[in-house]
């Protein structure tokens, strides 16, 4: 085990993500699918903390409660930006934890809700072609003080995007400024895990210095879950999450 980490650990020093652990330098950022907030997952203890669903709402399993944190819809680039209500337990699988509102807002799609989460430290000045204060938030019992909830790009009318069934979903395991060192660990995910499927390895090349090793394409988030799953258990801490779009 430790020499299988061992490998990865100096393949990966020419790889731009990070594998069994971040640094905590750098504010945390994800892309991927968000879980939508309901209280049946509460009451079958599939979550441990109540969210109100009729506030736009947040939480986090890692990030700290007060942590800034801005949302984007990486289809319509709307965003907002929230301090995290709770730092709550829910399936690793999902990025972030928010309430129905915040859906709405970002003009998400229920089905297949993608989203990018970042992390904004204080000390960072924050341009956002529009503001506003949600009165909701002065509700939210937190320890850090309320800030101002600043939106990009988010008319008060807006029609819910159709699930599109073209849409293909893609795991980016890793990005490498090598092409060598990608295949390397392609061919090291396939002896490794006998029981993922090879034939969804693909390395494709972004830019000269810009190689990526995905997984897919899936067709819906169950049909990627498992495959997820033991990427994560194989010792990737953070798996970003693209579409064909």
């Amino acid at each position: 085990m430790n020499c299988k980490f061992a490998f990865l650990f100096l393949l990966l020093i020419s790889c731009t993500h990070n594998l069994n652990g971040s640094n905590n330098s750098k504010p945390f950022s994800s892309k991927g699918i968000a879980y939508i907030y309901s209280v049946a997952d509460f009451n079958n203890k599939i979550i441990n903390k109540k969210l109100n669903n009729n506030l736009p709402q947040i939480a986090h399993n890692k990030l700290s409660p007060g942590s800034l944190i801005k949302l984007t819809n990486p289809k319509t680039n709307e965003s907002i930006i929230l301090r995290n209500s709770k730092k709550i337990e829910y399936p690793d699988f999902y990025k972030i934890l928010i309430t129905e509102p915040i859906v709405d807002k970002l003009n998400l799609e229920y089905k297949l809700p993608l989203i990018e989460v970042i992390e904004l430290k204080k000390n960072k000045s924050f341009v956002a072609q529009k503001s506003k204060i949600f009165k909701e938030e002065k509700k939210i019992h937190s320890n850090a003080p309320i800030e101002i909830v600043k939106i990009d790009n988010i008319s008060k009318n807006k029609k819910k995007i159709k699930s599109s069934s073209k849409t293909k979903l893609f795991i980016i395991i890793a990005e490498f400024y090598s092409n060598k060192s990608a295949h390397l660990l392609k061919k090291r995910i396939t002896k490794e895990l006998t029981n993922f499927d090879s034939n969804k390895l693909s390395v494709k090349t972004v830019t000269a210095n810009k190689i990526t090793l995905l997984s897919g394409p899936y067709s819906s988030i169950n049909l990627m879950k498992n495959d997820y799953i033991q990427l994560k258990n194989f010792g990737f801490e953070e798996l970003d999450i693209t579409t064909n779009e």
